[in-house]
């Protein structure tokens, strides 16, 4: 029952590279959890690989199946990041990023080819990947007054949730991911305590 409450993703980020006729495909997997994530990834591969012809990518972000994007930029519809995000699928993860950098070697490889290319270049790097199973989490806003952030922090390391972003003034505001199963109770734990509000987000 547990496994329904988890999900697998890549651990670090990883790169593979596939040549077909002259041109040249190099796949960098790696985790994000934002659509911010995928941008500032893409910024840096640009920048290091100014002179590839395409940046292919494809990201699934949640465990919902409902955050995903497949980019062709410029290859023929359908031929790059379609197979990109098919192979992330496959793999049963989620949280990831994968971009394909290509490299133009003179010679077309029509679709079946870019598909192929694009295909086995991000099978190599998710092979590579190793992956982890993380809980997948309720988001919560926790609001209280400075005096009760003991007990709130308390629960939180006792659920083993994640802080994702905490301001604590005179009035805090804590946010962060309580695992699945536990989700419930601690939510009801922590309304209990005394001047504290919970918000699901």
């Amino acid at each position: 029952m547990a496994d329904n409450f988890k999900y697998k993703t890549p651990e670090g980020g990883t790169t593979a590279e596939f040549k077909d006729r002259g041109s040249k495909f190099l796949a960098y997997a790696y985790p994000v959890s934002s659509a911010e994530d995928v941008k500032a990834k893409l910024q840096v591969l640009k920048k290091e690989h100014p002179k590839a012809v395409h940046h292919c990518y494809a990201y699934r972000i949640g465990t919902d199946g409902l955050l995903y994007r497949a980019n062709d930029d410029g290859e023929p519809s359908g031929s790059a990041g379609k197979p990109i995000l098919g192979q992330i699928d496959s793999a049963g993860i989620t949280n990831v990023l994968v971009v394909v950098v290509r490299y133009f070697g003179g010679t077309l490889l029509g679709v079946p080819g870019l598909i192929n290319a694009y295909k086995t270049a991000t099978q190599d790097a998710l092979q590579q990947a190793s992956l982890i199973e993380k809980w997948i989490e309720q988001r919560v806003e926790i609001q209280f007054d400075y005096p009760v952030m003991g007990e709130v922090m308390y629960l939180l390391r006792q659920c083993e949730a994640t802080v994702y972003k905490q301001d604590l003034q005179l009035f805090c505001v804590v946010q962060a991911g309580i695992p699945k199963p536990q989700a419930d109770a601690y939510i009801a734990k922590l309304s209990e305590i005394r001047g504290v509000e919970v918000k699901l987000i």
